[in-house]
Protein backbone atom coordinates (compact mmCIF):
# COMPACT_ATOMS: atom_id res chain seq x y z
CA UNK A 1 0.00 0.00 0.00
CA UNK A 2 2.46 2.63 1.19
CA UNK A 3 4.95 2.16 -1.61
CA UNK A 4 2.27 3.23 -4.12
CA UNK A 5 1.67 6.67 -2.58
CA UNK A 6 3.10 9.44 -4.74
CA UNK A 7 2.97 13.10 -3.75
CA UNK A 8 1.82 14.41 -7.13
CA UNK A 9 -1.08 11.94 -7.22
CA UNK A 10 -2.28 13.36 -3.88
CA UNK A 11 -2.52 16.94 -5.17
CA UNK A 12 -3.16 16.33 -8.86
CA UNK A 13 -6.64 17.82 -9.16
CA UNK A 14 -6.70 20.67 -6.63
CA UNK A 15 -5.82 24.35 -7.17
CA UNK A 16 -2.61 24.34 -5.15
CA UNK A 17 -0.25 27.31 -4.93
CA UNK A 18 3.45 27.22 -4.05
CA UNK A 19 5.04 30.58 -3.37
CA UNK A 20 7.54 32.42 -1.21
CA UNK A 21 6.77 35.21 1.23
CA UNK A 22 9.06 37.56 3.12
CA UNK A 23 8.59 37.03 6.86
CA UNK A 24 10.59 39.72 8.64
CA UNK A 25 13.45 39.23 6.19
CA UNK A 26 13.18 35.41 6.05
CA UNK A 27 12.27 34.05 2.62
CA UNK A 28 9.68 31.43 3.48
CA UNK A 29 8.28 28.66 1.24
CA UNK A 30 4.51 28.12 1.41
CA UNK A 31 1.92 25.71 -0.03
CA UNK A 32 -1.72 26.81 0.01
CA UNK A 33 -5.06 25.46 -1.20
CA UNK A 34 -8.73 26.10 -0.50
CA UNK A 35 -10.79 28.89 0.98
CA UNK A 36 -12.48 29.53 4.29
CA UNK A 37 -11.14 29.58 7.82
CA UNK A 38 -7.31 29.34 7.76
CA UNK A 39 -5.59 26.21 9.02
CA UNK A 40 -1.79 26.30 9.26
CA UNK A 41 0.18 23.04 9.35
CA UNK A 42 3.63 23.00 10.99
CA UNK A 43 6.05 20.12 10.33
CA UNK A 44 8.62 18.53 12.64
CA UNK A 45 12.38 18.55 13.27
CA UNK A 46 14.32 18.51 10.01
CA UNK A 47 11.04 18.31 8.12
CA UNK A 48 9.38 20.24 5.33
CA UNK A 49 5.90 21.09 4.10
CA UNK A 50 5.61 17.96 1.91
CA UNK A 51 4.78 16.15 5.16
CA UNK A 52 1.20 17.31 4.56
CA UNK A 53 0.87 16.38 0.89
CA UNK A 54 -1.82 13.81 1.73
CA UNK A 55 -4.02 16.31 3.60
CA UNK A 56 -4.49 19.18 1.19
CA UNK A 57 -7.10 17.55 -1.02
CA UNK A 58 -9.31 16.36 1.83
CA UNK A 59 -9.17 19.52 3.93
CA UNK A 60 -9.00 22.27 1.31
CA UNK A 61 -12.68 21.63 0.58
CA UNK A 62 -13.51 23.20 3.93
CA UNK A 63 -10.54 25.33 4.93
CA UNK A 64 -7.82 27.61 3.63
CA UNK A 65 -5.01 25.10 4.17
CA UNK A 66 -1.50 26.49 4.54
CA UNK A 67 1.74 24.56 5.08
CA UNK A 68 5.19 26.12 5.12
CA UNK A 69 8.84 25.35 5.72
CA UNK A 70 9.81 26.60 9.16
CA UNK A 71 12.75 28.98 9.33
CA UNK A 72 15.93 26.92 8.94
CA UNK A 73 14.04 24.07 7.28
CA UNK A 74 13.13 22.92 3.78
CA UNK A 75 13.66 25.70 1.27
CA UNK A 76 13.09 28.60 3.65
CA UNK A 77 16.04 30.78 4.65
CA UNK A 78 18.49 29.38 7.20
CA UNK A 79 19.87 32.16 9.44
CA UNK A 80 23.02 31.35 11.38
CA UNK A 81 21.52 31.15 14.87
CA UNK A 82 19.81 28.54 17.11
CA UNK A 83 16.25 27.69 16.12
CA UNK A 84 14.68 27.85 19.54
CA UNK A 85 10.96 27.49 20.20
CA UNK A 86 10.36 31.21 20.65
CA UNK A 87 12.22 31.96 17.40
CA UNK A 88 10.22 29.36 15.48
CA UNK A 89 7.01 30.68 17.03
CA UNK A 90 7.86 34.26 16.10
CA UNK A 91 8.41 33.11 12.52
CA UNK A 92 4.98 31.43 12.52
CA UNK A 93 3.26 34.54 13.86
CA UNK A 94 5.15 36.66 11.33
CA UNK A 95 4.02 34.38 8.51
CA UNK A 96 0.38 34.71 9.57
CA UNK A 97 0.75 38.48 9.65
CA UNK A 98 2.43 38.52 6.23
CA UNK A 99 -0.52 36.52 4.86
CA UNK A 100 -2.99 38.96 6.38
CA UNK A 101 -4.49 36.48 8.86
CA UNK A 102 -6.11 38.00 11.94
CA UNK A 103 -6.89 34.63 13.54
CA UNK A 104 -6.19 31.04 12.48
CA UNK A 105 -6.16 27.43 13.64
CA UNK A 106 -2.92 25.50 14.06
CA UNK A 107 -1.97 21.85 13.65
CA UNK A 108 1.62 20.93 14.42
CA UNK A 109 3.44 17.61 14.25
CA UNK A 110 6.38 16.73 16.54
CA UNK A 111 8.50 19.89 16.90
CA UNK A 112 5.70 21.67 15.07
CA UNK A 113 3.31 20.64 17.85
CA UNK A 114 5.63 22.21 20.39
CA UNK A 115 5.82 25.40 18.31
CA UNK A 116 2.05 25.72 17.87
CA UNK A 117 1.37 25.03 21.54
CA UNK A 118 3.88 27.72 22.53
CA UNK A 119 2.26 30.08 20.03
CA UNK A 120 -1.23 29.46 21.41
CA UNK A 121 0.00 30.01 24.98
CA UNK A 122 1.79 33.26 24.20
CA UNK A 123 -0.60 34.65 21.56
CA UNK A 124 -4.04 33.54 22.75
CA UNK A 125 -5.76 36.28 20.76
CA UNK A 126 -4.52 34.81 17.46
CA UNK A 127 -5.30 31.08 17.71
CA UNK A 128 -8.85 29.79 17.18
CA UNK A 129 -8.26 26.06 17.65
CA UNK A 130 -5.19 23.95 18.31
CA UNK A 131 -4.25 20.41 17.29
CA UNK A 132 -1.10 18.84 18.69
CA UNK A 133 -0.17 15.92 16.44
CA UNK A 134 2.31 13.51 18.08
CA UNK A 135 4.07 16.55 19.61
CA UNK A 136 7.00 14.49 20.75
CA UNK A 137 8.86 13.68 23.96
CA UNK A 138 6.79 15.69 26.41
CA UNK A 139 8.85 14.28 29.28
CA UNK A 140 12.25 15.10 27.78
CA UNK A 141 13.52 11.53 27.64
CA UNK A 142 17.31 11.67 27.04
CA UNK A 143 17.32 8.61 24.77
CA UNK A 144 14.73 10.18 22.44
CA UNK A 145 16.62 13.48 22.38
CA UNK A 146 19.81 11.58 21.52
CA UNK A 147 18.09 9.59 18.75
CA UNK A 148 16.55 12.68 17.13
CA UNK A 149 19.79 14.64 17.30
CA UNK A 150 22.14 11.94 16.04
CA UNK A 151 19.91 10.61 13.25
CA UNK A 152 19.12 14.10 11.96
CA UNK A 153 22.76 15.19 11.93
CA UNK A 154 23.87 11.95 10.27
CA UNK A 155 21.22 12.28 7.53
CA UNK A 156 22.62 15.72 6.66
CA UNK A 157 26.37 15.58 7.36
CA UNK A 158 26.69 12.05 5.93
CA UNK A 159 23.97 12.61 3.35
CA UNK A 160 23.26 9.43 1.41
CA UNK A 161 19.94 8.08 0.23
CA UNK A 162 20.34 5.26 2.75
CA UNK A 163 20.89 7.58 5.72
CA UNK A 164 17.98 9.80 4.70
CA UNK A 165 15.78 6.72 4.33
CA UNK A 166 16.75 5.52 7.81
CA UNK A 167 15.80 8.92 9.28
CA UNK A 168 12.43 8.81 7.52
CA UNK A 169 11.68 5.20 8.42
CA UNK A 170 11.97 6.08 12.10
CA UNK A 171 8.83 8.21 11.65
CA UNK A 172 6.61 5.41 10.33
CA UNK A 173 4.89 2.34 11.71
CA UNK A 174 4.41 0.99 8.18
CA UNK A 175 7.81 1.64 6.66
CA UNK A 176 6.58 0.89 3.14
CA UNK A 177 5.29 4.48 3.13
CA UNK A 178 8.91 5.66 2.84
CA UNK A 179 8.99 5.82 -0.94
CA UNK A 180 11.96 6.60 -3.16
CA UNK A 181 10.20 9.88 -4.00
CA UNK A 182 9.99 10.92 -0.34
CA UNK A 183 13.63 9.96 0.23
CA UNK A 184 14.74 11.90 -2.85
CA UNK A 185 12.86 15.05 -1.82
CA UNK A 186 14.44 15.04 1.61
CA UNK A 187 17.85 14.18 0.15
CA UNK A 188 17.65 17.23 -2.12
CA UNK A 189 16.74 19.40 0.87
CA UNK A 190 19.48 17.98 3.09
CA UNK A 191 22.19 18.40 0.46
CA UNK A 192 21.69 22.15 0.15
CA UNK A 193 25.10 23.64 1.08
CA UNK A 194 23.69 25.83 3.86
CA UNK A 195 22.01 22.83 5.52
CA UNK A 196 25.30 21.52 6.90
CA UNK A 197 25.42 24.46 9.30
CA UNK A 198 21.65 24.78 9.77
CA UNK A 199 21.23 21.19 10.98
CA UNK A 200 23.09 21.95 14.22
CA UNK A 201 20.76 24.89 14.83
CA UNK A 202 17.77 22.63 14.07
CA UNK A 203 18.72 20.06 16.72
CA UNK A 204 19.73 22.58 19.40
CA UNK A 205 16.51 21.77 21.27
CA UNK A 206 17.76 18.23 21.82
CA UNK A 207 20.41 19.65 24.20
CA UNK A 208 19.03 20.13 27.69
CA UNK A 209 20.81 23.42 28.32
CA UNK A 210 18.83 24.92 25.44
CA UNK A 211 15.68 22.85 25.86
CA UNK A 212 15.14 23.62 29.56
CA UNK A 213 14.00 27.17 28.81
CA UNK A 214 11.18 25.90 26.59
CA UNK A 215 10.39 22.43 27.94
CA UNK A 216 6.77 21.39 28.20
CA UNK A 217 5.51 22.66 31.53
CA UNK A 218 2.09 23.19 33.14
CA UNK A 219 2.96 26.84 33.79
CA UNK A 220 2.89 27.82 30.14
CA UNK A 221 0.65 25.02 28.90
CA UNK A 222 -1.99 26.24 31.32
CA UNK A 223 -2.14 29.54 29.44
CA UNK A 224 -3.61 27.87 26.35
CA UNK A 225 -7.19 29.10 26.14
CA UNK A 226 -8.45 27.80 22.80
CA UNK A 227 -10.08 24.40 22.19
CA UNK A 228 -7.22 21.89 21.98
CA UNK A 229 -7.04 18.38 20.55
CA UNK A 230 -4.20 16.00 21.39
CA UNK A 231 -3.80 13.72 18.38
CA UNK A 232 -1.72 10.69 19.36
CA UNK A 233 -0.90 7.32 17.86
CA UNK A 234 -0.28 3.90 19.33
CA UNK A 235 3.18 3.54 17.74
CA UNK A 236 4.76 6.96 18.19
CA UNK A 237 8.53 6.46 18.78
CA UNK A 238 8.78 9.74 20.71
CA UNK A 239 6.06 9.35 23.31
CA UNK A 240 3.46 6.97 24.69
CA UNK A 241 -0.21 7.62 25.32
CA UNK A 242 0.72 8.05 29.01
CA UNK A 243 2.48 11.25 27.98
CA UNK A 244 -0.62 12.41 26.16
CA UNK A 245 -2.52 12.02 29.42
CA UNK A 246 0.06 14.22 31.16
CA UNK A 247 -0.45 16.93 28.56
CA UNK A 248 -4.21 16.52 28.87
CA UNK A 249 -3.90 17.43 32.55
CA UNK A 250 -1.79 20.48 31.77
CA UNK A 251 -3.88 21.99 28.96
CA UNK A 252 -7.33 23.10 30.15
CA UNK A 253 -10.30 21.22 28.66
CA UNK A 254 -8.13 19.48 26.06
CA UNK A 255 -9.39 16.37 24.27
CA UNK A 256 -7.52 13.24 23.18
CA UNK A 257 -7.90 11.13 20.07
CA UNK A 258 -5.65 8.13 19.32
CA UNK A 259 -5.04 6.96 15.76
CA UNK A 260 -4.21 3.25 15.65
CA UNK A 261 -1.58 1.54 13.51
CA UNK A 262 0.40 4.72 12.88
CA UNK A 263 3.73 6.16 13.99
CA UNK A 264 4.98 9.74 14.12
CA UNK A 265 3.34 10.80 10.83
CA UNK A 266 -0.34 9.85 11.12
CA UNK A 267 -1.13 12.58 8.59
CA UNK A 268 0.64 10.40 6.01
CA UNK A 269 -0.12 6.88 7.23
CA UNK A 270 -3.80 7.46 8.09
CA UNK A 271 -4.84 10.55 6.09
CA UNK A 272 -8.56 9.78 5.93
CA UNK A 273 -8.91 9.53 9.71
CA UNK A 274 -6.50 12.41 10.26
CA UNK A 275 -8.45 14.65 7.89
CA UNK A 276 -11.84 13.71 9.30
CA UNK A 277 -10.73 14.33 12.88
CA UNK A 278 -9.40 17.74 11.84
CA UNK A 279 -12.58 18.61 9.97
CA UNK A 280 -14.88 17.68 12.83
CA UNK A 281 -12.81 19.30 15.58
CA UNK A 282 -12.20 22.52 13.67
CA UNK A 283 -15.87 22.87 12.70
CA UNK A 284 -17.44 21.78 15.99
CA UNK A 285 -14.74 22.25 18.63
CA UNK A 286 -15.10 18.66 19.84
CA UNK A 287 -15.12 15.09 18.59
Amino acid sequence: MGEKVGIWSQILDIPLKQYYVDVNGINTRVFEAGEGEPLIFVHGTGGHLEAYARNFKGLSKDFRVIAYDMVGHGYSDKPDRPYTIDYLSDHLVGLAKALGLKTFSLSGESLGGWVVAWTAAHHPDLVDKLILNTPGNITNKPEVMKQVKESTIKAVIEATLENVRTRLEWLFYDKSFVTDELVNIRYQIYTQPEFKKAVYHIVCLQDWEVRKDYAWDPKWCGKIQCPTLLLWTDHDPTGTIDEALILKEWIPDSQLHVIKDAGHWPQWEKPEEFNEVHRKFLKEGSL
